[in-house]
């Protein structure tokens, strides 16, 4: 008997179908990799099935042990706030674990250079150009700072210049919007400007990012299914389900 905990993915979801499209590519790659666990999907929003029906037909059927991993790259207020509180209102046989979010992750950079690479870029082109590290933006003071971390440490691996960007109307005043950042790297001479969409799945904001790229040499795609964020996933899985007690046959 498969006594492994369910693997239950939370993403936020979307009016764009692109968007639970590509969740789902990347759930079957996380199935391919790993036929020996139960993978489920559920959507905070918008799309089905949510994740509290998720929850009570993993318990009808009798399951008991689940890893909640929600599908977000930072931890703000989806993951301090909204998936704890639908969590929260399973059915009380689960036993369920919250993962934690996918990024930071040296997987990640990799994913990252893995799109620019796909989008016309080689590592022959890196001391040239200049890369905006695009993300959806926020309010939240941890996740910014998490933001503005990778960018500093993925100009380490080699760039021109990194600079971190933010496509979120509600992300605070003074930080720099996709074309703000492009324009900054023209000015510091990059002879090549990237920009590098930190975000899952495509949607409002990342066509926000693509808007803010026009003036860009390079636009990356959005990370999606990518082979490494199927990593991270199993990486998360496995350090959630390490606490948990292990399932007894009846």
């Amino acid at each position: 008997m498969n006594n492994k905990p369910v693997l239950l993915v939370i993403a936020h979801g979307s009016r764009d179908p692109r968007h639970a499209a590509t969740v789902h590519a990347l759930v079957r790659r996380v199935r391919a990799q790993r036929p020996d666990v139960r993978v489920e999907t559920g959507f905070l929003d918008f799309n089905v099935p949510s994740v509290q029906g998720v929850l009570e037909s993993l318990a009808v059927q009798g399951l008991r042990d689940v890893v909640a991993l929600p599908l977000l790259l930072t931890r703000a207020f989806h993951a301090k706030a909204d998936i704890p509180a639908v969590l929260a209102d399973a059915p009380p046989q689960l036993r369920i674990h919250q993962a934690e979010v996918l990024g930071p992750s040296p997987l990640l950079l990799a994913a990252l250079e893995r799109r620019l690479y796909e989008a016309g870029l080689s590592p022959a082109d890196k001391s040239s150009t200049g890369v905006v590290l695009a993300s959806a933006g926020s309010t939240d003071p941890e996740a910014i700072a998490v933001i503005a971390e990778i960018a500093r440490e993925w100009r380490h691996t080699g760039w021109c210049a990194v600079r971190p960007a933010f496509a979120s109307a509600g992300s605070p005043a003074g930080f720099p919007r996709t074309e703000d950042a492009v324009r900054e790297l023209r000015a510091l001479g990059c002879s090549r400007v990237a920009v590098a969409p930190y975000v899952l799945a495509p949607g409002r904001l990342p066509d926000r990012i693509a808007r803010g790229a026009a003036e860009a040499d390079v636009l990356a795609d959005v990370l999606g299914p990518a082979p490494e964020v199927a990593r991270v996933v199993l990486e998360r899985y496995e350090a959630a389900r390490a606490p948990m007690p292990a399932a007894v046959s009846a």
